[in-house]
């Protein structure tokens, strides 16, 4: 543990210097020092870190929870879903045509249809706390598309499972549908109307108290989540969505910072110590293939959740770019593929796709300016700033990864 700590920090700090980002360079170090790269292994079993890593998970997304308040769901409910289903159909949709158009097979073609439909919504977290983003107006409907995602991703798993195990019961997948989506109905009402109860019962003077209490609740609340068929980080999303709103939220807030830090790492390093390295050649070009499409897709997707706020240029290529990781979602399909005895492209061709997003969409994201000058009104926008000609696209940054003085209130 200590290794991995240390390796993930010096690797860091070296790319830090010459402006790399923190996401792939932890991700680098579980591939150097995993199982699967002559040299040193620290860890030389992945599943080593298995609780460590989704404990990572889990804290990223309850912090995003915390920052993501309520007034923000109930004010752009609809514009949420319209953004999140046009990314969806766009994103979904192509890659089950790729994954036709690769004649792999029916199911292979299901199972990439989910992985170059979903984003990263880790490496989605991560990257606006690095890049400062988390204030801006173009920050909700990303965190509002990551929600519709995880709603998807809840029934796409439930109707998969069946058609990977060969199951013919329709009635099945139904009900475990509808299990995880009941449960997620009910968070969401909790969130929303149990606010004053769970402000009660969580405020605390003593700091030690209220960490052990918003983690106990965040973790219990992930795990149950699993059981019921529904993401753990969805969970623990909601949990920090409720707790947020809370008197205590800001305190809060301060005091999750160095726990999401620290196994954030963690996660990302165990992404890295999955991949083998020698199974990537042999997919290259479908990799390859696979990554213009999805940068394709979400650029598309960008305009049409910018259309749906009215954003302009600059706060498009940030939705556009941010959104372009893949990761967690992939490689729990990876692992369905494998058990189920589908083609044995299928998981080399995930962990390179994988790792070239998680790689490619840190660096586009810091440099999403860059975009934004070739997409529709980019010209006629600020220069220097976040901010498109129209407003949007700043409030707390620089539009280029500039720190965010604080958290800046977003309106409907």
């Amino acid at each position: 543990m200590g290794g991995a700590f240390l390796a993930a920090a010096v690797l860091a700090r070296v790319g830090g210097r010459i402006g790399l980002p923190t996401i792939p360079l932890f991700i680098l170090a579980g591939i150097l020092l995993g199982p699967h790269t002559p040299g040193i292994v620290l860890v030389a079993d992945p599943h080593e870190l298995e609780m460590l890593s989704a404990l990572g998970l889990v804290l990223l997304l309850f912090y995003l929870g915390l920052e993501f308040h309520l007034d923000d769901l109930k004010a752009g409910g609809r514009k949420m879903a319209l953004a999140g289903g046009a990314y969806l159909a766009l994103n979904v949709g192509a890659g089950l045509g790729f994954g036709f158009a690769l004649g792999w097979g029916t199911s292979e073609a299901l199972v990439l249809a989910g992985v170059l439909g979903i984003s990263s919504s880790a490496i989605v977290t991560k990257v606006l706390v690095d890049l400062g983003r988390v204030g801006n107006p173009e920050t909700r409907p990303i965190l509002g598309i990551i929600v519709v995602e995880d709603v998807f991703l809840a029934l796409y798993l439930a109707a998969l499972q069946p058609i990977l195990s060969g199951a013919d019961s329709l009635s099945a997948a139904v009900v475990d549908g509808g299990k995880a989506f009941g449960f997620l109905l009910l968070l969401a009402l909790a969130a929303r109307f149990g606010t004053k109860v769970v402000s009660k019962l969580i405020n605390t003077k003593d700091d030690e108290l209220l960490v052990i209490s918003f983690l106990g609740a965040a973790v219990f609340v992930a795990g149950v989540s699993e059981w019921f068929g529904v993401a753990d980080a969805i969970g623990a999303f909601m949990v920090g969505l409720m707790l947020g709103s809370t008197t205590s939220g800001g305190r809060i807030l301060k005091l999750v910072h160095p726990l999401r830090d620290a196994f954030g790492a963690i996660f990302f390093f165990a992404f890295g110590l999955s991949i083998n390295p020698g199974d990537l050649p042999s997919v290259v070009w479908p990799v390859l293939a696979a990554v213009a499409v999805t940068v394709a897709m979400n650029v598309f997707a960008g305009l049409a959740a910018a259309k749906v706020y009215s954003f302009g240029a600059q706060a498009t290529a940030n939705i556009s770019t941010t959104l372009l990781a893949r990761g967690e979602f992939a490689l729990i399909l990876a692992t369905m593929a494998a058990g189920a005895g589908l083609d044995e492209r299928l998981s080399p061709f995930i962990a390179g796709y994988v790792l070239v997003l998680a790689v490619l969409a840190p660096l586009a994201a810091g440099r999403s300016h860059w975009l934004a000058r070739i997409l529709p009104g980019g010209r006629t926008g600020s220069r220097g700033g976040g901010g498109d000609a129209d407003g949007a696209g700043g409030g707390g940054n620089d539009g280029n990864g500039g720190p965010n003085p604080g958290k800046v209130p977003v309106t409907a």
